[in-house]
């Protein structure tokens, strides 16, 4: 027993937590990587946004896509289920080049095609801005990974227990509120965890439009002071942090849904 939980102590993020400790020291002692930190930290806002609200809208959108999936309509799961597949089948890097520079020109021309015939101003394709447009492509990214994961949960829910609460009377909205999406929404926590964490990473992919996140700036400021060890190395950490350390509070939050499943 001893054994197992020597075994099981998280030496990897001891090893992790040295290595930060010495690069955060460089920053504290070393001009080089103090100048780039100070660079790079106008970044960290605008990857914690771009990771957050796209998220969140492909969670939304993820969900709908489910449901739609589980229509008893046909064509309501066609239409889904050639969503997902499409999306899922084009890399995020080409659907983010698509959206902004297709799609979104497409979107605006149909706009002020729309606005002449009401008599407004139309709208110019600089004022829809690129941060937008990586968002939306993120947001459609990964709404058909989420869809899955959400369609996964929702039919792993016994169906006695949605039997039972329809035999009570529910509605169908409250069996879904009360009783299906609780159960699911345990059981969908860990990949949900696991693609918010994958979310951060590509979020990266966002400075190929030239948005001034983490690795754009650490790419202007490596060009700038030609220390591309120094830089990439702050780059690297600081995608690390908040990646390690969103996993480990997904662990706990996992660890108290199941304590709390076994009282």
């Amino acid at each position: 027993m001893k054994a197992l939980k020597d075994q099981d102590f998280p030496w990897w993020l001891v090893a992790l937590g040295g290595i930060g400790a010495v690069l955060f020291y460089q920053v504290w002692a070393s001009e080089v990587y103090s100048s780039a930190m100070r660079l790079l930290a106008k970044g960290i806002w605008l990857t914690i946004f771009v990771t957050v609200v796209a998220y969140a809208m492909a969670c939304v959108l993820g969900l709908l896509l489910a449901l739609a999936g589980l229509s008893r309509f046909r064509a309501i799961r066609q239409v889904a289920r050639f969503y997902i597949e499409v999306v899922r089948g084009v890399p995020i890097m080409v659907l983010l080049l698509y959206v902004a520079f297709v799609a979104a020109p497409a979107a605006i021309y149909g706009w002020n095609w729309l606005m002449a015939h009401l008599g407004l101003e139309p709208v110019k394709t600089r004022d829809f801005p690129l941060l937008w447009r990586a968002i939306i492509a993120l947001t459609l990214a990964y709404s058909a990974f989420l869809a899955e994961v959400f369609r996964a949960g929702l039919q792993a829910v016994d169906k006695g227990q949605i039997e039972a609460a329809q035999a009570l009377g529910l509605s169908g909205w409250q069996r879904f509120r009360h009783v299906v999406f609780p159960q699911a929404f345990r059981m969908i926590l860990p990949p949900l965890g696991n693609d918010f964490v994958a979310m951060v990473k590509d979020s990266s992919l966002v400075s190929v439009l030239g948005v001034a996140d983490i690795t754009q700036l650490g790419k202007v400021t490596a060009a700038g002071n030609f220390r591309y060890f120094e830089t990439y190395n702050l780059v690297a950490l600081l995608y690390l942090t908040m990646t390690v350390g969103l996993s480990l509070v997904l662990r706990r939050i996992e660890a108290r849904f199941k304590a709390r499943d076994q009282r």
